[in-house]
């Protein structure tokens, strides 16, 4: 794994550890709900599969309410020829439900899981047989052995739900130490945060790569409702940058564009193994910051 230097002062350059070596990048889709949705969202894929991207993603839905869509949008992927991750959430679920999932997908051929604990739907209390993701993670390595490559979420801005940052990073190291391949960030939009998770992890003996989560920029009340509810923090200068443009969608995006490639570009030149796009269903933005960085024609 290559990540930044202890210090963060003199990082060390992607094309000093790997010169010639196509940079890695991921993709991330939710499930389409309609026919029409569905359409949409096959067309996007096609367009993003010219990036070459390492894996495809779909999300999973609170309790695994969406679970028939995860699993046909995974199955569609692979009938495309491109590699699929299944997001895999545990909370309210029981070992034999899980024990049963994990068979379907390995009948699908995916050999890639995105294991988190997940959210019960509202109103639903708290249930299943697993409290956290290290407990499904645990699991699906007894029961599949190294059928599947783990990767697991990090939060390079602490969870919202942590007791405090030692307690998140412990809980990280908790998943890796169960059997994680690698982790995808939240996204962020401050890479100091970044570098500095990834330090305090390599001091604990994590050795995983920590693929950093990027959330194209594409509306500012969509990404400041989006923020405020799983703890991404939107620097202050960028908050009122992204106000002042009031309902300039154009210049929004434009802005964005630049704020998320120059991001990007700090996390190569850091050392960041791959990026992983949290596409939103929509190609123009992730082909276009990708253009910037030379990742595409």
């Amino acid at each position: 794994m290559t990540t930044s230097s202890a210090t963060s002062t003199t990082p060390a350059t992607h094309d000093s550890v790997a010169p010639g070596v196509p940079y890695p990048i991921s993709v991330e889709f939710f499930p389409a709900k309609t026919p029409e949705g569905a359409d949409k969202l096959r067309a996007v894929r096609q367009q993003l599969y010219a990036l070459g991207p390492q894996f495809c993603s779909v999300t999973y839905g609170a309790g695994g309410s969406t679970q028939e869509g995860t699993f046909a949008a995974v199955r569609d992927i692979l009938a495309e020829g491109q590699s699929a991750a299944s997001h895999f959430s545990c909370i309210g679920a029981t070992r034999d439900s899980v024990r049963a999932e994990l068979a379907q997908l390995q009948a699908m051929g995916v050999q890639r899981l995105v294991a988190l604990r997940g959210d019960l739907p509202s109103g639903y209390g708290v249930g299943g047989e697993f409290q956290y993701a290290s407990d499904l993670v645990a699991f699906i390595r007894a029961e599949t052995g190294s059928s599947f490559h783990i990767e697991v979420a990090a939060y390079p801005e602490v969870h919202p739900q942590a007791r405090s940052p030692e307690a998140d990073l412990q809980a990280f190291a908790t998943k890796v130490r169960a059997g994680a391949d690698s982790a995808i960030t939240q996204y962020f939009f401050n890479a100091d945060a970044y570098f500095r998770f990834v330090d305090d992890a390599q001091r604990l003996g994590l050795q995983v790569p920590i693929v950093p989560g990027i959330m194209p920029i594409l509306g500012a009340t969509q990404l400041m409702r989006f923020s405020d509810a799983c703890g991404a923090e939107i620097p202050r200068w960028l908050r009122l940058r992204l106000q002042g443009f009031g309902d300039d969608t154009a210049s929004i995006r434009a802005f964005g564009l630049d704020v998320i490639t120059t991001l990007c570009e700090q996390l190569r030149r850091g050392g960041a193994p791959a990026l992983h796009f949290y596409t939103m269903n929509q190609s123009a933005a992730t082909l276009e910051i990708c253009r910037r960085l030379g990742l595409r024609d």
